[in-house]
């Protein structure tokens, strides 16, 4: 007997209430990355159909209106490939489910799960060098209660390599201030770990807790109205300190600097101090040091000074010398 169908308002709230959160018990930062894949797409169809999100059904989502709406996301909205492949992710993973529910959606779902993800290029990895963290960290006004929690955020964000979101997520219960300097970050699946302090770190987050409301579960890194930092918050702070930074170190001025790159920035300097590799990994949280190895790759010096270790194997080399007029003219150009 064939299934009856099932609406695609009710397979959508069943991919979410049911399959991520109870099934599966996926984290808050999939959750809203997955919601708002589909709010983009929701939005979309409306506007292509003229009908309510709660209108719409499954036949909607072929492929040919997936396919124009990931390169609306590129062409409209500005998104890169990663994040383009990152709503395809999303939109693959419920189309999945909807076809084990109801069998139906298996051609609808089949086409769409044949879209393959863009390829794009990647570029080289980029970190600051010693003397731009340093201005970087000297930014901020230490006299003005935002200077000082952005001079702290920042120092913490160098020191752990953190990710945004770990960051933003760290209460004061997090933070070991007593016998050894560390802090407990929460990261992605839910994994946690500890991150050992400079002592020069601790002394700041000792400075900056008797500004802030010092309960268990209250943020270290509060905005004005007490609420924990957003990542757009963090990003805009980050952003107001380079351009103060850029007077002292002119290079920063003309980058595309994230929060990410302090979290590549402790990565490499970890790596250029000796550190082995499968510490850098477990220091930033990656379940594959393959992940870690990225920093090898990018680390010219490590690769010329591994280069000279080896003696250059080839001749004397002899300058070419031409035997035609035409060729001497082409050759003293």
């Amino acid at each position: 007997m064939t299934p009856s169908k099932i609406g695609f308002p009710a397979l959508l709230q069943d991919f979410f209430l049911r399959r991520l959160i109870k099934e599966r018990g996926v984290s808050s930062h999939t959750i809203a990355s997955y919601r708002d894949s589909f709010e983009l797409l929701l939005d979309y169809l409306e506007q292509c159909s003229g009908r309510t999100p709660s209108a719409l059904t499954l036949e909607d989502l072929d492929a040919p209106r997936i396919l124009a709406f990931l390169d609306h996301l590129e062409a409209e909205r500005g998104n890169s490939p990663r994040t383009r492949n990152l709503r395809l992710t999303a939109i693959r993973s419920f189309l999945r489910y909807a076809s084990v529910r109801d069998p139906t959606c298996l051609p609808v779902a089949q086409r769409v799960l044949a879209i393959s993800t863009k390829r794009f290029d990647r570029p080289a990895l980029d970190y600051l060098t010693r003397e731009e963290v340093e201005a970087l960290l000297d930014a901020p006004d230490r006299d003005t209660w935002s200077g000082q929690r952005d001079t702290v955020l920042f120092a913490v964000l160098y020191n752990t390599g953190a990710r945004v979101s770990e960051i933003t997520g760290l209460t004061i219960a997090d933070v070991l201030l007593d016998r050894s300097s560390a802090l407990l970050l929460h990261g992605k699946g839910r994994k946690e770990r500890v991150v050992p302090l400079w002592k020069s770190t601790a002394a700041l987050l000792r400075t900056w807790f008797p500004r802030i409301e010092r309960s268990p579960g209250a943020p270290v890194f509060p905005n004005r109205s007490g609420q924990r930092l957003s990542r757009s918050g963090v990003e805009y702070r980050l952003r107001t300190a380079l351009r103060k930074a850029a007077e002292r170190c002119p290079s920063l001025a003309s980058r595309r600097i994230s929060p990410h790159t302090l979290r590549h920035t402790t990565a490499m300097h970890l790596l250029q101090s000796g550190v082995d590799i499968t510490v850098i990994a477990l220091w930033l949280g990656h379940e594959d040091t393959a992940t870690t190895h990225l920093y090898i790759e990018a680390d010219l010096a490590m690769k010329e000074a591994a280069l000279n270790r080896i003696k250059d194997p080839s001749p004397t080399p002899v300058r070419f010398t031409a035997n035609d007029h035409l060729l001497a003219f082409l050759e003293a150009l």
